[in-house]
């Protein structure tokens, strides 16, 4: 089991950036990384609550190669810890019946503020064997990509 950290640096506040993570209409548009597009199923917004979500693969992939079935990576994503404007805690479980996507993942995010804009920190932990760290890094760091336009646009 592995952990991975990415940090970038957004011209946002942190609770706008925290609004984007606890908003079902806002992680469809930004969670999904790259071609990627995602769709949430279900959102209960409180510690102890959850969400389940897709993130699809774009038509054009010519290899099936979800962890969920075809083009699809389902998961669960548990509340453990939320503080508006500072750190968001989940549990992640992907729905795969291949063995080294199984376990719950623990994903940190920290918003700090710095000046106009917010540092934020996106850690991985207990990574599941079937995903290569460097594949987590560069998938997080295309969603926050697209996190940055999000909320460039919502300025």
């Amino acid at each position: 089991m592995s952990t991975t950290r990415n940090t970038r640096m957004i011209k946002a506040s942190p609770q706008k950036l925290y609004e984007a993570f606890t908003s079902p209409k806002a992680l469809e548009t930004w969670q999904a990384p790259g071609d990627m597009t995602g769709k949430v199923h279900r959102f209960d917004l409180r510690e102890g609550g959850s969400y389940e979500m897709s993130l699809f693969y774009p038509e054009s992939e010519q290899v099936a190669r979800g962890k969920t079935a075809g083009k699809e990576d389902r998961f669960v994503a548990r509340f453990v810890e939320l503080q508006p404007g500072k750190k968001i805690v989940e549990a992640i479980r992907f729905d795969s019946p291949d063995a080294h996507f199984q376990g719950e993942m623990i994903m940190e995010v920290l918003f700090e503020p710095v000046g106009e804009a917010t540092r934020l920190t996106m850690v991985f932990k207990n990574i599941p064997d079937g995903i290569h760290p460097e594949d987590n890094e560069k998938g997080t760091e295309l969603s926050l990509q697209k996190l940055d336009k999000y909320v460039s646009r919502k300025a």
